[in-house]
This record gives C-alpha cells, structure tokens and sequence, in this order.
C-alpha cells in the first residue's frame, strides 16, 4: 500500500447515527469504513448496504468475526456490498479455506482478526499459506482495559509474513502514528474519532498522525501516573457506570462543593471524634493519597477539622473521606480541599489514641483497603479496588466518550431518547 489506510470502525448499534458519523469520518479523510460487529448484530447485513450506498466509492469493511460458515456469511456480506470481510484468525482452517473460496468467488478479500489468537507469528503464516489476504493486529476492547495493545501483536507479526497488516484497538492519533512506525499498512480506529465531539477534526487529526507519524510525540506513563490522570478527567457518576452501578460510598457529600478528588486509600478507623489516628495518617500518608476514616458513623463527633486539613494541604494529599461528621467547615471552605463527610458538627473528642492505621475498614458502606482508588466530586464518592483500577479508569474515559458524543448530538436537535433509540432497546 502506498500509503496508510485509516479504517473509522463504526461500533455503534443504530445506522441512523453510523451513517452520520461516518459521513463526518470521511470528510476527515478516512478511506475504509467499518460495519461494526455491533452495527452488524444490531442492524443484519442492512448496515452493510446502507454504507455501501452512502459510500460507494469507499472500501466497505463487514466486520463480521467469522468463526464458522465461513463461506456463507462471507457471501452475506459480499452480496450486501462489502470489499472486506473478517474472519477470526483463530477460526479452523476449513472455515479460513471456505471464507477465501467464498471471497474468491464473489471479488472481496478476507481479513483475519488476531484477538485472542495465541500465536500470532504461528498463525499468520499459516493464513498467508490458507489464501487470506489482510491481516488484522487486533486487541480486543475488553482486553484494552487491561492494558493489552494491538502494537505488541504488530510487533511480533510485522516482516514475518508479506500480507498489508492491520492494527485495531483503542488507537488515537499518537497510537495510530506508533503503529505506523511498527509496521502497520492499516489503522483501524473507533472510539477515538466515532465517540468525539467533533468526528470530523478526531479523524483529521488521526489522518495527520498517520501521514507523518515521524512527528507524533509518543509518550509513556506510569501506569499510577496514567490512572489518577484519568480519574481526574472523569466523574464519578461515569466510574459508577463502568463498574456496572458498584462502588459507590452511601450518605456522603463534598464539604467543599466543585472540588475533585482522586488518589490511593489510607485507611483509618478510630472510635467516635477520637482525632488522634486520623492526624497520624497525615504524617504516614503520600502525597497524591487520600485519608479514608471510620469514625463509627458518628455524626455528633467530629475527628476532624480545619487544622488537620491544612496539615493534609502540606503534605499534598488528595482529599479526605470521613464516615462521620467534620467540623471548622467555614474555614476548611475557604482552602477548597476535598473533605467528604456524612455530617457537620462543631463537636471535637479527644485524642485518645484508639484505632488502628492501614486496616481493612468499611466507609459509608463500602469496603476500603489501603491501596485501593478513591475518587471524590459533587456527585459522591466512589471506591474501586486497585486490582482494577487500570481496567476500571479505562472503562469510565470510554462512558465519557460515549456521553460526549450523544451531548453532541443533542445539541444539534436530537432528544435523548432519539439518540439511543429508546423504545428500541426498552427490555422486553
């Protein structure tokens, strides 16, 4: 190929919304566009004409994961206009070999999609050898989350066979540009341009990358770095959504208003307005962390106050959560830090040294363990285990692509309810 392919893969599941998009897509120079696997679970083999009749003069890619049939689902899709059909790469030989007879047949070609395959070099020379004639470095969205890239399948495919490669999977304009430069002919891309705000700009801006990808600037993050970066870019109400209505702390509200919270849980649980564990905390805990305090639920006590959160302020924490009342509310107003409470109070207790620091604690109905993220605003507090925090943050910055774009779409005149097809998807 002369020069890279940008592939705009259309995931969504109304073709009234896929068409508009891709229209958008387009005019950002794309070059192949994409029936989903959802599009096509949602909408059949219409998807297909419905692109290849608003797109004619466009490579129409039937996204259809083929695992079985081989032949007749690539007929499928052929006959409704498609160019391109995938088929899993991991799929059994005599399905591979029906799918390319097929293609054969009818004028497409046949991409294989390596999700999940296990040896990638293995298996993408036994496809060039089977007749397939695109290869597809595909991680899936789920194995996303996790942190798996497309790039180190790439990687591992490129210069073993002589078939164009593709890569898919959360690619933005810089992973496009890395993929370029690991040896990728097509870049399949979704999300990042499908769900902006302006799809337009999205692809121009992958086009660019991909053109010249010698000027892209790839950056590495810790992967600590990367998740409080993303935790601060979104609400709390979209962690809640990607954790699938879980995690969030019961009775409790910001002190402060429109502040931001988001770091590592220090635990504490001490008895009823016993401040002398939680200004303990302060001197244990990192900066970037957030003091989590079990103060019995009670509400007529406080165990903290403003002088501790100045202290807190000193050492750069991130914020406070009391399952109990705080108290100086005035004054701890007025610094702005995120101190999340149940209750406010003037009522102090004593230092008397009771409870313990880092122990497993429940806070406003949740289980808290030292390590684990706790992001705060206006909507609450939620609290996600740090064995997926990773998978977690990735999964609420994608509800938050999925919001943006149906805002947009709203503000050109649509209703909520239009944008999701409501009644459609009502449960029956």
């Amino acid at each position: 190929m002369s020069k890279p392919v940008l592939q705009v893969a259309l995931d969504l599941t109304e073709i009234k919304r896929a068409l508009q998009i891709g229209r958008e897509a387009v005019e950002g120079g794309a070059d192949w566009i994409e029936a989903g696997t959802p599009l096509i679970k949602s909408e059949g083999m219409n998807a297909v004409r419905a692109l290849k009749a608003e797109f004619p003069d466009h490579e129409i890619v039937a996204d259809m994961k083929v695992a079985d049939t081989g032949a007749l689902e690539v007929e499928m899709a052929a006959k409704a206009g498609a160019s391109v059909v995938c088929v899993l790469a991991d799929a059994d030989d005599t399905v591979i070999t029906e799918a390319v007879r097929a293609a054969d047949k009818y004028g497409v070609r046949i991409m294989a999609d390596f999700i999940n395959t296990p040896d990638p070099v293995k298996r993408a020379v036994e496809l060039e050898e089977l007749g397939v004639h695109l290869l597809n470095a595909h991680v899936g969205i789920d194995q996303q989350m996790k942190g798996k890239k497309s790039v180190d399948i790439l990687s591992e495919i490129a210069g073993k066979v002589s078939l164009p490669i593709g890569a898919a999977g959360g690619l933005d304009a810089a992973g496009a540009a890395e993929a370029v430069m690991a040896g990728a002919d097509i870049l399949l891309v979704g999300s990042s341009i499908t769900k902006a705000a302006d799809v337009r700009a999205a692809a121009a801006a992958v086009r660019k990358a991909i053109d010249d990808p010698g000027l892209v600037r790839i950056e590495r993050k810790n992967p600590d770095d990367e998740i409080r970066e993303i935790f601060e870019s979104v609400s709390t109400p979209n962690i809640s959504d990607a954790m699938h209505r879980k995690g969030a702390m019961s009775e409790i509200f910001s002190v402060c208003g429109d502040v931001k919270m988001a770091g590592k849980a220090l635990t504490v649980r001490t008895m009823a307005g016993d401040w002398a564990k939680p200004v303990e905390a302060i001197d244990l805990a990192g900066p970037g962390d957030v003091i989590v305090i079990n103060n019995e639920r009670a509400k007529y006590i406080s165990p903290w106050g403003e002088l501790a959160t100045l202290s807190a302020m000193n050492k750069k924490l991130a914020g406070i959560v009391i399952d109990g009342a705080a108290r100086d509310v005035d004054d701890i107003r007025k610094y702005k830090f995120p101190v999340f409470a149940t209750a406010l109070v003037p009522n102090a207790g004593e230092p008397k040294g009771f409870g313990e620091i880092g122990a497993e604690i429940m806070c406003c109905g949740q289980r808290v363990r030292n390590g684990d993220w706790i992001i705060g605003d206006e909507s609450g507090v939620v609290v996600v285990p740090k064995e997926r925090a990773y998978e977690i943050a990735r999964r609420a910055l994608e509800v938050k692509k999925h919001e943006t774009r149906i805002r947009e779409e709203i503000r050109r005149g649509d209703t909520l309810s239009s944008v999701v097809d409501l009644l459609r998807w009502e449960k029956r």
